[in-house]
């Protein structure tokens, strides 16, 4: 299983790879945004871990860049603790986000939670899909068994994260989560960040499924509560 691992410090990277090929992943290292993109777009890999701030493209661009050809989950690196740039990395299409310094043991968590939810997705369903693992919402339908969004028959990219706060909202028609829950339950493992990251997700979500992103029908904000699927 292919890792790519995209920053500047290379002293840094190293360690990262180190850690990484112990637990029997391979790993490639980049040091720049630009190298990042050539090779995420070249190469087959599970996951991609991006440092924010990096020479000819700095991490949010090459983020966004790879986002337009690509779904592989990607943890994002950074030195800076601000809670805008969390959000500006999870707008470019990151799925988690990680501070500097942090444990290796937390980001060696970290992959594993995101490559063994990424490797959900089946190879190739058969044209029969059973009904069980398709869901309807609407002009929204999710197949949860090839891990696939579609807006009125048209088939939708989604993230990793995208795809399955969908799928859990799909899951539980009419039921509203606040966004404590929703990370909770959706995110898990622990994790600590912002909650404005569901509001920039449940965004990104009306962007690419709803008819009118604007007064969405299927994906609706309970003013003061949290978020939920309108059956």
């Amino acid at each position: 299983m292919n890792i790519l691992v995209v920053d500047d410090e290379k002293l840094l990277v190293k360690g990262i790879k180190f850690n990484l090929e112990n637990e029997g992943y391979t790993v490639d290292t980049a040091h720049d945004g630009e190298t990042a993109v050539e090779m995420a777009r070249e190469g087959d890999y599970a996951l991609i871990i991006l440092d924010l701030m990096m020479p000819k493209k700095d991490g949010l661009e090459a983020c966004q860049e790879i986002r337009g050809f690509s779904t592989v989950p990607i943890i994002m690196l950074t030195a800076r603790s601000e809670d805008a740039d969390k959000l500006m990395g999870f707008e470019s299409g990151a799925d988690d986000y990680i501070t500097k310094p942090f444990n290796i043991l937390e980001l060696k968590a970290r992959v594993r939670a995101l490559i063994r939810r990424s490797s959900i997705t089946a190879p190739a369903a058969p044209a029969k899909a059973e009904e069980a693992d398709v869901l309807r919402c609407g002009h929204i339908t999710l197949d949860e068994k090839r891990r696939s969004a579609f807006k009125d028959g048209q088939e939708v990219e989604l993230t990793m994260k995208e795809f399955d706060l969908m799928l859990f909202l799909m899951k539980n028609p009419g039921k509203v989560f606040s966004r404590e829950k929703l990370l909770d339950l959706v995110w898990g493992y622990d994790y600590l960040g912002d909650t404005r990251t569901v509001d920039v997700h449940i965004r990104r979500l009306r962007e690419k499924l709803e008819m009118n992103p604007a007064q969405p029908e299927h994906i609706i904000t309970k003013w003061g509560v949290g978020y939920y699927l309108a059956e």
